[in-house]
């Protein structure tokens, strides 16, 4: 009997079954099989690596070699030179790519390895197949809640740990948890908001492609730890892969006896539906999402009363955000002080970031609470392309700062960037070269938001399209310098006077622009 000593994963997410990965694969297994390798060489398919935009990526261990942009015409050269005659092919060696799944925290290599906590599993596992997600310790941490913790030792244990929301509002979870046990009501909801919307933010959609067990997980164990019976994951309509693998993977764990009724025999019951959004912006935020959840559409609720005690159909509920919940399992399972020994002191832990734009190595990168911008563009995503000078960038997506050379070595987490005047967000990073024309990039900023604005409340109905028109005449040369200055006077009546975050937000990009690159806006105006 052959015993394999080759693993080929190949990266299936929506980008790569885009650039063809299905058809790769085919003509890979058909090679091999060609050749007689069949019993020597396992194909296998996992979730995104982390990298995008590289076409087709494989990996193939125990050598740990990446190669991109493989074709289907690259299938008989792999299996010839590397798998048959163990001679990696050079051409298509990716050869910026870091090793990802090693827990370390010193540099090796060309990039720094990452310390995988959230994404631990992504681009290893295969995501479709639950055994190989309790192969390495998934659904650990619910035996440990059941028989050691209990209901308010998982909240402990995720209090202990100083978990912050890693939608954007940076919350303390414990505290949502803590609020909506509470809450009276014998019945009670568990919502993960996969409704994905900042501009330049994929990190939820890889992580439900790569590990969707782990967002189970997490979701069962708030619901434990609050007392609620039922879940929902409402979720982008466009993540198709996502939905898919989710559905099917909440399928896996209910013949389980992971999802349902009398779970693991604790006596607990919960199980989860998936929810499609329409692709609102604006049901990003918490009230809003709800309410298309019951079937309205997507406006925010006045607060208070909050979700915790009257969220959706008007009974305590939990909004947590993919991330977050991700986090979750591995909390439970190896304790809050292990947590705590990633990131700072306020804010613990790792940080999801997507890197796009003008970088080497654009992509999914999973970091340490704290990280500096220079080292998150420098040694995780390759440095600027082309060997182009750093000239800013965008953190946090459309809601989020420009932030230039001099923020490089600014701290990347929630609580330090308040000291900037910036925000962390949902962890998007947009990195612009020399060559980048910050108006143009204003104007795509306040052109979506103009596009997104729910119309719900005056300010920003009116306040987005005034925004919008303001930087068309200044991008086109015919603006003049208080237009400028009427840029600024909008966009702050709108943060003091909008009823949800949408309008409240544009004043952060415009001023921040203006802080960093002054005399380039202002050198564009009569």
């Amino acid at each position: 009997m052959n015993l394999v000593r080759n693993h080929v994963l190949i990266s299936i997410d929506a980008g790569t079954i885009m650039a063809g990965a299905r058809a790769v694969e085919k003509v890979l297994v058909e090679e091999i099989n060609k050749q007689g390798l069949s019993g020597e060489i396992a194909v296998l398919e996992t979730g995104s690596i982390g990298a995008t935009g590289q076409g087709v990526v494989i990996v193939v261990y125990p050598e740990g070699i990446y190669y991109a942009n493989v074709t289907p015409g690259d299938a008989a050269e792999l299996v010839e030179e590397h798998l048959l005659k163990g001679r990696p092919v050079k051409r298509l060696i990716m050869t910026e790519m870091p090793k990802q799944h090693v827990i370390k925290k010193e540099k090796t290599g060309l990039l720094r390895e990452q310390p995988r906590i959230v994404l631990r599993n992504s681009g290893v596992i295969n995501p479709e197949n639950i055994d190989e997600y309790i192969a390495e310790g998934g659904y650990e941490a619910l035996e440990r809640a059941f028989t050691e913790l209990k209901a308010a030792g998982v909240t402990k244990e995720v209090k202990d740990s100083g978990l912050m929301g890693r939608g954007g509002a940076a919350f303390t979870t414990a505290m949502k948890w803590e609020f909506a046990s509470r809450a009276p009501g014998d019945v009670k909801y568990i919502i993960c908001n996969a409704d994905e919307g900042e501009p330049g933010t994929f990190k939820d959609r890889l992580i439900l492609e790569g590990d969707p067990h782990k967002l189970i997980e997490g979701m069962i164990l708030a619901g434990y730890a609050v007392g609620a019976t039922k879940g929902f994951v409402y979720i982008r309509g466009e993540y198709a892969l996502s939905i898919e693998r989710l559905e099917k993977a909440i399928t896996q764990a209910r013949l389980y006896g992971l999802l349902g009724d009398n779970i693991l025999e604790s006596g607990f019951s919960f199980d989860i539906a998936v929810m499609k959004g329409a692709g609102a912006y604006v049901c990003g935020e918490e009230t809003a999402l709800i309410e298309s959840l019951e079937g309205k559409r997507g406006h925010p609720r006045n607060k208070p009363p909050y979700p915790v005690t009257e969220g959706l159909w008007a009974k305590p509920t939990v909004v947590n955000n993919v991330e977050t919940l991700a986090n979750v399992p591995e909390i439970v399972r190896n304790g809050a002080a292990w947590y705590r020994g990633y990131g700072t002191d306020k804010c613990p832990g790792t940080k999801v970031y997507t890197i796009i734009g003008n970088v080497a190595t654009p992509g999914l990168i999973e970091a340490e609470m704290g990280t500096t911008l220079r080292d998150i563009i420098y040694e995780y995503a390759g440095g600027i392309k082309d060997g182009k000078k750093f000239k800013g960038a965008l953190v946090g997506g459309a809601a989020g700062a420009f932030m230039g050379p001099e923020m490089l070595d600014a701290k990347m987490d929630f609580v330090n960037l308040k000291e900037y005047a910036a925000v962390l967000g949902s962890g998007a990073i947009l990195v612009m070269d020399e060559d980048t024309d910050i108006v143009g990039m204003l104007q795509s900023v306040l052109h979506f938001f103009r596009h997104e604005s729910c119309g719900h409340c005056v300010p920003c109905r009116l306040g987005t399209n005034q925004l919008a028109e303001i930087i068309d005449r200044i991008a086109g040369g015919k603006g003049k310098a208080e237009d400028v200055d009427k840029l600024v006077s909008i966009s702050e009546v709108m943060r003091d006077t909008s009823f949800c975050p949408l309008g409240q937000s544009p004043v952060l990009p415009i001023t921040s622009s203006l802080r960093f690159f002054k005399d380039e806006v202002y050198g564009r105006v009569q």
